[in-house]
């Protein structure tokens, strides 16, 4: 019998605040994190626009002996964590003694499973030069640590003597749903009782930026950067790469409510696929979105007129939005016209491997509030693109449920399907 998983805590450093109540803030009012590029010289660059962190100092949360051992994927990782464990009420001991790889030591039953699409490629490219200009005695010690998607994951659990599973997921830009998903079927099934996952990027270095260059795939909207992200609307032309972290921390329902912990709504379903179709490129049809959507709506036990709302991939740019327009049609029929969605990347960015994770996070406070967040800029509705997408305000409501879609380059589709406590449960 599956155990039922809550979520009882949230972190996340986003363009929008360092911590989820100014990011959810920014969504509610609307507003746009997206501006100019200053990380590095993008004056060559096609795209010269980014959704940067704002005023985010990590030698303020992360002593400076660590500090010099993390790429900034790890450092983002880490402050989002630390939040939702704050958040959650949970306390764990740091030092790792003879009991704590006991199982009924709840450090010992706690996973940590925080995925990132690229890395610590800021280090690898940083180290790479070092070798080539100063010799191989010159790369740091901390080189290959630093660089692998696992670390994030690894200092966390380090930081609070963690030593239950513990590992990374990679799937683009559904990493962060992946990873709250797999550990929810982690809990469900009794291989641990709690789980902070979610995911981390730092992808606004110019390597990454060249490549998504030259395949044209981000805005070149240089001149008013916070009309950019335009998702569903008729004159997008691209993504806007943003960076940050999100974590959640999930708890069986039972052990949530033995400790009184406020809980933000239940991981209801979720399901992931793979189009097997492009490795960029979604199906134009959307089957592969379309089945992995139905499969979330099959494990949480919902027909698609139960979904309140959805928090759509909705990228800006030309293939996607189209592409899961037709799936929410195939999966939802005439009730698609009805049912309110959201892209909240016009207004975060797209946040790659964190994306997942902190739209997520945007479906629980959508839960908690009734607040549906806005589709900002779309001002000229692509005519294929002829459904309810919030537009250009927030909107309040009645939502009990909420599907979150992340879809990622290689057709990786990963659903996750959040809701309310209901009454008898609280």
């Amino acid at each position: 019998m599956k155990r039922r998983v809550v979520i009882t805590g949230v972190g996340a450093v986003s363009p929008l605040g360092n911590d989820v109540p100014s990011t959810w803030a920014g969504i509610v009012a609307g507003r746009s994190g997206i501006g100019p590029l200053t990380k590095f010289d993008a004056s060559g660059f096609r795209t010269q626009i980014a959704a940067q962190l704002h005023d985010f100092d990590p030698s303020a949360y992360i002593d400076a002996k660590t500090l010099r051992r993390l790429d900034p994927v790890a450092q983002f990782a880490l402050v989002a964590a630390r939040e939702a464990i704050a958040d959650s009420g949970l306390e764990f001991g740091a030092a790792v003694d003879a009991t704590a790889f006991d199982q009924d030591d709840p450090r010992a039953r706690t996973a940590v499973i925080i995925g990132s699409g690229m890395g610590g490629v800021e280090t690898l490219v940083h180290e790479a030069f070092t070798l080539a200009e100063r010799g191989p005695s010159r790369v740091s010690p901390f080189f290959l640590p630093m660089i692998l998607p696992e670390t994030a994951a690894s200092t966390v659990a380090i930081e609070y003597g963690l030593t239950g599973p513990n590992f990374a997921i990679t799937s683009a830009c559904a990493t962060g749903a992946n990873a709250i998903g797999e550990a929810a079927k982690m809990l469900r099934y009794g291989q641990a009782d709690i789980a902070v996952c979610g995911g981390a990027e730092n992808g606004l270095l110019p390597i990454a930026f060249a490549g998504f260059n030259v395949m044209r795939a981000l805005s070149t909207r240089n001149d008013d950067p916070q009309t950019a992200s335009r998702p569903f609307d008729r004159d997008r032309d691209g993504f806007v790469v943003g960076e940050g972290a999100a974590i959640v921390v999930l708890e069986t329902l039972e052990r949530a409510q033995a400790r009184g912990a406020h809980i933000y709504g239940e991981l209801l379903g979720y399901a992931s696929n793979d189009d097997a179709f492009h490795v960029t490129a979604p199906r134009e049809d959307g089957a592969g979105a379309a089945t992995c959507m139905r499969l979330a709506l099959a494990d949480a036990g919902l027909k698609p007129e139960d979904i309140d709302a959805i928090n759509a991939h909705g990228t800006s740019t030309v293939l996607n939005d189209v592409t899961e327009t037709r799936a929410i049609k195939a999966v939802f029929g005439d009730y698609a016209y009805r049912v309110p969605i959201s892209a909240t990347k016009s207004m975060t960015g797209h946040l790659l491997g964190a994306a997942g994770a902190i739209e997520a996070i945007f479906s629980l406070k959508t839960i908690e509030t009734g607040i549906i967040p806005p589709t900002m800029n779309l001002k000229h509705p692509d005519p294929e693109c002829d459904l309810d997408y919030v537009p250009n305000a927030a909107r309040q409501g009645t939502v009990r449920t909420v599907l979150s879609n992340s879809f990622g380059f290689g057709g990786h589709n990963a659903c996750l399907i959040l809701g309310a406590l209901k009454g008898g449960d609280l």
